[in-house]
């Protein structure tokens, strides 16, 4: 079957959909990020890619930590508004409730199923976006979204995004066990 050029682009789907935190000034904010994700599992290190122009970069760079929190659907509304709205405008401070954990500067949102605490490690320079790579020194999961004591993606219930078409998404049905599924895999 023939392949369609799409152009080098950012099709890596789905991407999550993050709200990352900053104690800015001294006051916590809020920016919905999609640019996000695991860059190395021990020690669990995270980025995620803020434009330039985001007023919670700065706070990232002043207190050199941040917060990923992981909104679960039913909070879509308050995710887009993070967005929408500048922290140079509004205070976002007042949407959540807002709790800090080891390091005292990485504001996280209660709301939010899960949170990981980070301390920046390295800023990458790109031409749009600045990447943001944090160690996650602690994670924080409310009790009823665990199984086994682990975060359970059917609990979380996290949001995905797709850019081509700015949209969320929630998640399908598991189809299979990784490491396992294709071991008797036969072409």
């Amino acid at each position: 079957m023939p392949k369609t050029k799409l152009g080098a682009d950012v099709f890596l789907y789905p991407m999550p959909v993050t709200l990352v935190g900053a104690n800015v000034n001294g006051w916590p904010n809020f920016l919905t990020v999609a640019f996000c994700g695991i860059m190395n599992p021990h020690p669990p290190v995270i980025y995620a890619a803020l434009n330039k122009s985001h007023h919670t970069n700065s706070g990232i760079k002043q207190n050199c930590t941040f917060s990923v929190n992981v909104p679960s659907a039913d909070m879509v509304r308050a995710t887009d508004y993070c967005g929408l709205a500048s922290g140079h405008d509004v205070d976002k401070s007042r949407l959540f409730q807002i709790f800090y954990g080891e390091l005292g500067t990485a504001p996280m949102i209660e709301e939010c199923p899960l949170n990981m605490e980070c301390r920046l490690i390295k800023s990458i320079d790109l031409p749009l976006d600045e990447v943001f790579m944090g160690e996650i020194v602690q994670s924080y999961g409310d009790e009823r979204y665990l199984t086994e004591g682990l975060p359970d993606v059917r609990k979380l219930d996290p949001m995905a995004f797709t850019i081509h078409d700015n949209s969320y998404w929630k998640l399908g049905e598991k189809v299979g066990k990784a490491w396992s599924i294709g071991k008797n895999f036969i072409k």
